[in-house]
């Protein structure tokens, strides 16, 4: 791997990690939290535990992006369980499917010119909540309510997931990490949720 970084990033993007590969492949890595959108010929990377990614794209102006976003879970309180935090957790989630949204469509196109993929949400150990599966159902009714339709999708199982997405042609290439993985990417995605869940919420984001 070069970890030579690209010298023009899509504007708005620029604290995101993008480097070149051995084969001078354009690659941007995306962590929990980060979107991005591009039309250039970039390959989106990201890795998944229970976290998701939707990959969306408007192949007739040739413009797409991916998001990677982690709902909060319950904290195993009492009085913290996962009805509590649904409130928080689902603004989370809309902020960054709208946001991904938003900035494809303010190029121009019709919303019903969208191709939707989505990928992760599995339980990556099993002493865990089962985060990845709210998480499932959360961006599927959420995409469902938008009137946007799934074209193609690999969530839940146990194994963590390498997910690459090629923005321009739409294709995505997916693979199934070991169980060895499954223990660091909880441990980044736990310490993340503490985070994220102390939080404040930003406001709504309208939609186009």
């Amino acid at each position: 791997m070069i970890e030579a970084r690209s010298s023009h990033p899509s504007p708005g993007f620029e604290s995101i990690r993008r480097y070149r590969n051995a084969a001078g492949q354009q690659i941007v890595k995306l962590l929990p939290g980060d979107y991005y959108v591009t039309r250039q010929d970039e390959i989106l990377d990201t890795v998944l535990g229970s976290c998701v990614s939707a990959c969306i794209r408007n192949p007739r102006l040739g413009i797409g992006g991916m998001n990677h976003f982690m709902l909060p879970r319950p904290s195993g309180s009492g009085n913290d369980t996962w009805d509590n935090v649904a409130g928080r957790a689902t603004r989370y989630g809309s902020a960054s499917m709208e946001q991904l949204i938003n900035r494809i469509l303010s190029v121009g196109g019709r919303r019903a010119d969208l191709e939707v993929k989505i990928f992760g949400g599995g339980r990556v150990l099993s002493s865990l909540t089962d985060v990845g599966t709210h998480n499932v159902a959360f961006v599927r009714d959420y995409l469902c309510q938008e009137g946007l339709r799934v074209t193609s999708e690999d969530v839940g199982s146990t194994s963590p997931r390498h997910v690459q997405y090629f923005p321009l042609s739409g294709r995505a290439r997916v693979r199934h990490l070991n169980s060895r993985h499954g223990v660091g990417v909880a441990s980044k995605e736990q310490r993340y949720l503490h985070g994220l869940e102390k939080a404040p919420v930003a406001g709504e984001i309208d939609l186009f």
